[in-house]
């Protein structure tokens, strides 16, 4: 059975959220966050980095969101998160899913970070993000997920850091982002993961 290290407020999540789509069952360990926002240390005993998402399937223990995500639809031959391979809507779906962390995320981080500080936030970082919610809404379609009404892996790794955005006020400029966002929180995926695991994002 697949366990999955679960940290509060985390990518971890986006684990869960597949998982509960699957219809699989998992054993969940989950992990508080220390009073400075951190990782405890009992997650460095899974992960040499203190990692959170990790999973384990026997003997291969296994981190990063995007490489757990493809691991688990290979392992469970799921064919629902992610258009048909081999056509241009797979390619686009998986140019997306590594967007989200290899570019997404460092633009998103340096807006919240300060943000969760208290601190003013710098205006480049400000002009970085706008840029890229407008590359994001450019690839929506008028209505509903990226690649249709079902959320496929690129949306569930969106999910996290549209989480933490909403929560610290930076959609609001951006509606079909907003949209979007909207439309993911009521993915029954996704309901039923904050359900078991908590939000994904603390209030800011």
């Amino acid at each position: 059975m697949i366990t999955v290290h679960c940290l509060a407020y985390s990518r971890a999540i986006r684990l869960i959220l597949l998982m509960e789509d699957l219809c699989h069952p998992y054993d969940l360990v989950r992990y508080d966050r220390t009073d400075a926002f951190r990782a405890p240390p009992e997650l460095r005993a899974v992960h040499p980095l203190g990692k959170s998402p990790v999973i384990e399937d026997g003997d291969l223990r296994l981190a990063e969101s995007a490489s757990c995500l493809r691991y688990l639809t290979r392992k469970f031959d799921d064919r629902a998160h992610a258009p048909e391979p081999g056509t241009p809507a797979h390619a686009r779906h998986e140019e997306m899913l590594d967007y989200v962390e290899s570019s997404f995320a460092a633009a998103c981080m340096d807006v919240l970070l300060p943000a969760m500080k208290g601190e003013d936030l710098p205006d480049h970082a400000r002009k970085t993000l706008n840029m890229h919610l407008a590359y994001i809404a450019q690839n929506l379609p008028d209505h509903g997920l990226l690649f249709g009404d079902r959320a496929t892996l690129a949306d569930i790794q969106m999910s996290y850091l549209l989480a933490n955005l909403a929560a610290g006020g930076f959609l609001a400029k951006e509606p079909r982002v907003q949209a979007y966002w909207d439309a993911l929180q009521q993915q029954p995926g996704y309901r039923a993961a904050t359900g078991v695991a908590g939000p994904m994002a603390p209030d800011l």
